[in-house]
């Protein structure tokens, strides 16, 4: 693979290209940082520059989290009180509670975790882990439902929702199985972000590349489908 750099401000994105049969052009910032791009033989480079331009301070912040993850990392996992987690949009305080029965609910600008043991770190985790899979579940199905009204009436059927981890996308579309699928960490989002996503899958039911006819309908159905994307860009990490 051959690596490039393009200037964006005072900051240099250095990438990787590398040359496969794919269908469209793709991006993957891997855990260590490193930027890649996987092409066709026939995208000129000036197009993949212009790609990474288009999504330079989406970029950044990715390569960014990543590099710092490592020194951050064993603190981010004690799990303890007074950490910071995203929710909805709204930055939570932690709050790690002994307690006979095991649960966790979010109260007041805090997310409470009650545990027999404070310092069962895997017991930590699950607990949390599990309260976010059934807040996704239960949050993207419910603005789902407020969504899908809006497409119904052209023909778009109705779609099961798979929630599962992505490091590169928000969702995806997968038309033959009538079928989108959410990232996890949209659930840091605020709910009008998570709409949009929503919104742009379903349209793939109609649409299956991102021609101009697919972003007209998106901007007829939501006009500031762009400021919610940026927001959902720039504010919100897509974690490992």
């Amino acid at each position: 693979m051959n690596t490039y750099e393009v200037a964006y401000g005072e900051e240099i994105i250095k990438f990787r290209v590398e040359r496969k049969k794919v269908k469209n052009v793709n991006l993957n910032i891997r855990v260590n940082g490193d930027v890649i791009i996987t092409a066709k033989d026939e995208v000129p480079l000036e197009f993949i520059e212009d790609f990474i331009l288009r999504k330079s301070s989406w970029i950044i912040k990715q390569v960014k989290y990543y590099k710092e993850y490592e020194v951050k990392e064993k603190y981010e996992k004690e799990l303890v009180s007074g950490e910071s987690i995203k929710y909805l949009g709204k930055q939570y305080r932690l709050k790690v509670v002994e307690c006979e029965e095991e649960y966790v609910k979010y109260f007041r600008g805090y997310i409470y975790l009650y545990v027999k043991d404070k310092n069962n770190y895997k017991k930590k985790e699950e607990l949390l882990n599990n309260w976010f899979d059934l807040k996704c579940k239960d949050i993207f199905n419910s603005l789902y439902n407020e969504i899908y009204p809006m497409v119904s009436k052209y023909d778009v059927p109705q779609v099961k929702i798979n929630i599962r981890k992505m490091r590169t996308r928000w969702g995806s579309c997968i038309v033959h199985k009538n079928t989108i699928i959410l990232n996890k960490d949209l659930i840091k989002a605020p709910k009008y972000c998570i709409k949009y996503v929503i919104l742009h899958e379903l349209l793939h039911m109609l649409y299956k590349e991102h021609s101009k006819e697919f972003y007209d309908f998106l901007f007829t159905l939501m006009p500031d489908w762009k400021e919610r994307k940026r927001i959902l860009d720039e504010e919100v990490i897509m974690t490992l």
